[in-house]
């Protein structure tokens, strides 16, 4: 390909002239969907929209390098590059636009526009082959985000080429995933966003692991209204990068190549002869792709022509990729002009007709809601029902009548206050429709609410639990994480897919030795250390789980997190429900939290977590042996986990298992640790040792607990089984190293609330928190700010105190 496009003397091949020919089409085929797709916006049709006019022939050129097997993690204006390569259509694009929920095969209404993914599992949760089909990993909307997923993506093949090579006999079972490691992630950002810190790891992970990692980045001179000269050092990514240039004499750093975005021709030899680069030798490529123009500005929301001077619109007219391509193709002699025009003309009739298709898909099933509803109304009108009801019922029939192009929204609304006005008629008819409307709200419910986790046999509150076994004639005690170290070990000795990455995690065995000697036992290539880069260890977790590898990812301590909170939340917590169950990330994230010493080594932001990673199961055993049985039910599972693993509990002993790879701990079921009849104290983590000492005490008093460990946050107490405690005791008590209204907050909202518990009680629920500061270095520090076993025993004694003065006298007067 190279020679063909440099020796023009020998004129261009055959085929690189039709693919010339097909590249212009698609380009201007690009260029009428976003025209029309801001007409459509601004015309009411649909709510915004976002393009990628001005990126065409950039990206016309980038799909002719992407092939089978490789993956795409990008952001959302690469609707060009997507029909370039035959992974989405002109009206999967409007059909989008529209959020028709039946017909947007990306995200089926649950993303914008431009947003786009293909399928990678089935309906059952199998894998569905990689190597065979051209992937793309869900797009996400925040600025950057996919540049860590976009490593895993690469590190992946590194992962798979490495153990390939190493191991003739695993060519089977990573078939569907790789071919001997040779695929490419591309990734695609804005200039603008490469200001974002996770660019700037991302690269420098890239460069240090060197991975097959391909980032093109389209500069059109604004992030927004901002220029580049507010956003980038040197007004350019590439002569800022340039320190980062690949060095022959480390074997790390990345390959920079810039292009012009309107150059066809230097186009498809520099991304051809990169990419061959990349996917042979796993050389990081950057790609800075300058002199792109924005034709209509960032999105439907704005114009650019309020930060845009006169003189910067008119070259952007002049420097148009495809008004350069067109000359190019005329001054080649691949087309005529007549030829030329005619493209552009079939552009537009097609893009109109593939516009109109698509609405008239959306727009069908809701007019025929809209048709039964106005059925439900004339037959309530025929019925014998009161005045004031007719009415109602004529005046919701003219404005139903009136709807043009209706919404669901707008036939569910208009059914619910038709059924509220005739609340009081008895005719079958209001039966009729009122289970109408719950079978369309049911529906719509599902629409918009499913795929948070896996839906199938491998959701991770399916997998049966298995009891741990223990050797009852020659009892073995080890510390903690001496459990952890030999089950992690007959794990890697078992299981190929599984890694294990993380500071620290490699040579020396992670910082509390779950992992010592592991590393020398299994290679470097499965147990690695991982620079201090939360984010990218993150990302690397997720690219890895979406190609079939079963990564154990580590974050060293709990209050580090909120350094990957981002990729968790917008990423891999949404994965499964941004892509409507077509996608899944199941990677572990293994962390270690709760008491130690210090502001950033004993944090508990069990709240802050709860409330932003809905899609993640939250798992919080009580000690080394339940994290191990969480770890064999997530890898029984295709959803996503973080394991806390308590810090105080490595050196504690617990009697090992004899079946250390079989036992399970279920998910979203608690366990009853203790009996009682007066207070269900309910608990997680390093508190239930804090709730068996003051339960032992409370005891001595006359109070009789009954203790429940949560283990599982999210889901949470699937069976309710703490509200049938509660129905025991009548009184509720939440112990919670959190701050206050943090994690507490979600657990008694779920037993009062969500449980119905408040039926039971005789009294206040009681939440022992810590304060609400952040815990503090001195030794004293710990029993002061976090809950303490005569916090618990003195606060519940009071509780009971105020019930049965009588019984239990104050302990302070």
């Amino acid at each position: 390909m190279q020679k063909q496009i440099q020796n023009k003397e020998a004129g261009y091949a055959p085929k690189f002239k039709k693919e010339a020919i097909e590249d212009f089409k698609t380009a201007c085929l690009s260029r009428e969907a976003s025209l029309l797709g801001r007409r459509e916006v601004l015309g009411g049709k649909a709510k915004f929209g976002i393009f990628g006019d001005g990126k065409e022939v950039a990206q016309v050129a980038m799909a002719r390098a992407f092939k089978n097997g490789d993956f795409r993690s990008g952001y959302y204006r690469d609707q060009t590059f997507v029909f370039a390569a035959g992974l989405g259509t002109v009206e999967q694009f409007f059909s989008q636009l529209y959020a028709d929920v039946a017909n947007d095969p990306f995200s089926a209404g649950r993303q914008m526009n431009a947003h786009f993914a293909t399928p990678l599992v089935d309906e059952s949760g199998q894998w569905l082959p990689q190597t065979t089909t051209k992937n793309i990993s869900a797009d996400i909307s925040p600025t950057a985000g996919q540049m860590a997923r976009a490593l895993g993506l690469a590190a992946a093949s590194k992962q798979y080429r490495a153990r390939l090579k190493a191991d003739k006999n695993l060519t089977e079972s990573f078939a569907n995933f790789s071919q001997k490691g040779n695929e490419v992630s591309f990734c695609t950002i804005g200039d603008a966003s490469t200001s974002e810190g996770v660019f700037w790891e991302t690269i420098n992970a890239a460069g240090v692991t060197q991975v097959p990692l391909a980032v093109f980045v389209w500069d059109d001179g604004y992030g927004i209204s901002v220029p580049i000269k507010y956003q980038t050092t040197k007004s350019s990514i590439s002569a800022a990068l340039s320190g980062m240039q690949s060095d022959d004499n480390t074997g790390q750093g990345i390959e920079i190549r810039r292009v012009k975005a309107w150059d066809y021709a230097d186009l498809r030899r520099v991304f051809a002869d990169g990419i061959e680069d990349c996917r042979a030798n796993h050389a990081p490529y950057l790609f800075h792709v300058q002199e792109v123009t924005q034709p209509q500005g960032h999105s439907t929301s704005g114009s650019h022509e309020r930060y845009k001077s006169a003189e910067r619109l008119l070259w952007e007219k002049e420097q148009d990729g495809i008004v350069k391509m067109r000359q190019w193709l005329l001054s080649e002699n691949i087309l005529t002009e007549a030829e030329a025009t005619e493209i552009e003309s079939e552009a537009k009739k097609e893009v109109k007709a593939a516009a109109r298709r698509a609405l008239d898909k959306f727009n069908a099933p809701i007019a025929a809601r809209k048709a039964e509803l106005l059925a439900f109304v004339d037959a309530l009108l025929s019925q014998n029902i009161a005045a004031q009801n007719i009415a109602a019922l004529t005046d919701f029939r003219k404005e139903a009548a009136a709807l043009h192009n209706p919404t669901n929204r707008d036939i569910l609304r208009l059914a619910r206050l038709i059924l509220r006005a005739v609340r009081s008629e008895s005719a079958q008819i209001v039966a009729d429709l009122q289970n109408w409307l719950q079978d369309q709200m049911a529906k719509a419910d599902y629409d918009y609410t499913s795929h948070l986790y896996s839906e199938n046999e491998f959701a991770a509150a399916a997998v049966t639990e298995i009891k741990p076994n223990f050797n009852t004639e020659n009892t073995e005690y080890k510390n903690g994480f001496e459990i952890l170290n030999n089950y992690f070990d007959q794990l890697f000795e078992t299981h190929p897919e599984v890694v294990a990455f993380g500071e620290d995690v490699g040579q020396i065995g992670d910082v509390n030795q779950g992992f010592a000697g592991l590393q020398a036992k299994h290679g470097e290539t499965r147990i690695f250390d991982a620079g201090i880069r939360e984010w990218t260890i993150i990302g690397q977790a997720i690219g890895m789980a979406m190609r079939g590898l079963r990564p154990i990812a580590e974050i060293q301590y709990l209050d580090y997190l909120i350094y990957a909170l981002s990729p968790l939340s917008d990423d891999l917590a949404t994965i499964r429900y941004r892509s409507a169950g077509i996608q899944q990330a199941p990677a572990i994230i293994r962390t270690r939290g709760h008491r130690l010493e210090g502001i950033w080594h004993s944090g508990s932001p069990i709240g802050m977590m709860l409330h932003s990673l809905r899609g993640i199961c939250l798992l919080v055993p009580r000690d080394m042996t339940r994290a191990v049985g969480f770890y064999n039910t997530m890898l029984r599972s295709n959803d996503p986990a973080i394991i806390i693993e308590c810090l105080n509990g490595y050196r504690l002993k617990e009697q090992l298992p004899t079946n250390l790879l079989d036992f399970t701990v279920p998910v979203g079921v608690v366990e009853c640790l203790q009996t009682g009849s007066d207070v269900t104290l309910v608990t997680y983590g390093s508190c239930v040792r804090v709730a068996q000492e003051a339960a032992a005490d409370l005891e001595k008093l006359g109070i009789s607990v009954e203790i429940i460990d949560c283990q599982s946050l999210l889901p949470f107490d699937i069976a309710k089984d703490i509200a049938k405690s509660l129905a025991k005791t009548n009184r509720l008590v939440v112990l919670d190293e959190d701050v206050p209204s943090g994690g507490a907050a979600y657990i008694l909202d779920k037993v009062i609330n969500e449980q119905k518990g408040y039926f039971s009680l005789d009294a206040q629920p009681l939440l022992i928190t810590a304060k609400a500061v952040r815990p503090a270095y001195g030794s004293d520090a710990d029993y002061i700010i976090k809950p303490s076993t005569e916090d618990v025993v003195e606060q519940v004694y009071a509780l009971m105190h105020e019930a049965r003065p009588a019984d239990f006298a104050p302990i302070y007067r």
